[in-house]
């Protein structure tokens, strides 16, 4: 059986990418073992997710960056995380939190970076009738959605696209990217 990495995922929504990486680390293969979640909105689906899963998960407040790092930190550590998943988390982590880990911290990103970086991607993209979208794994930097890129994933845009056919069509595509990319990295 593969030494498996033990791994903190980062959310703040539904924690549908989440939810994939669980079912993708249960394969006796697959390089990492979430043993931590922590999210940033109490609500989040994906805490129940983590729970559902027997995965230690956490709601930690983010009002103030500092003191919200510091706590995660704390548990990170306790918790002996080797490498982190950012999925869906929305919120930017500092350059001193991101040197203790690096080139172990990842992020996924529903556009082809370097184009559409930060939010509202899938209207900006058919705003500016782009023939493709897709999702981007890449390396988290202090710069945002900037980090070098691991791997990208892109699906042609229908012509009567919506932004909520789009935006559904690339998190199908998230799920199916991210776990590859986590082998790529490992195997």
């Amino acid at each position: 059986m593969v030494k498996k990495i033990k791994t903190c995922v980062f959310i703040s929504g539904n924690g549908s990418n989440l939810n994939s990486l669980i079912k993708s680390s249960k394969a006796h293969n697959f390089p990492i073992k979430i043993e931590l979640v922590i999210s940033n909105n109490l609500k989040s689906d994906g805490l129940k997710i983590a729970k559902k899963n027997g995965i230690n998960s956490i709601f930690v407040i983010y009002k103030n960056r500092i003191k919200f790092e510091k706590l995660c930190l704390n548990k990170i550590k306790k918790n002996k995380i080797k490498f982190i998943c950012l999925a869906g988390f929305m919120k930017i982590l500092s350059f001193n939190f991101i040197k203790k880990f690096p080139n172990k911290i990842i992020n996924i990103h529903p556009s082809i970076l370097p184009k559409y970086k930060g939010l509202n991607t899938h209207k900006r993209v058919l705003k500016n009738n782009e023939k493709y979208s897709g999702c981007t794994i890449h390396y988290i930097s202090s710069t945002l959605d900037s980090g070098k890129i691991i791997l990208q994933k892109k699906i042609l845009i229908k012509k009567n696209e919506t932004e909520k056919s789009l935006k559904a069509k690339v998190l199908r595509l998230e799920h199916k990217a991210y776990p590859e990319a986590i082998v790529s990295l490992f195997g």
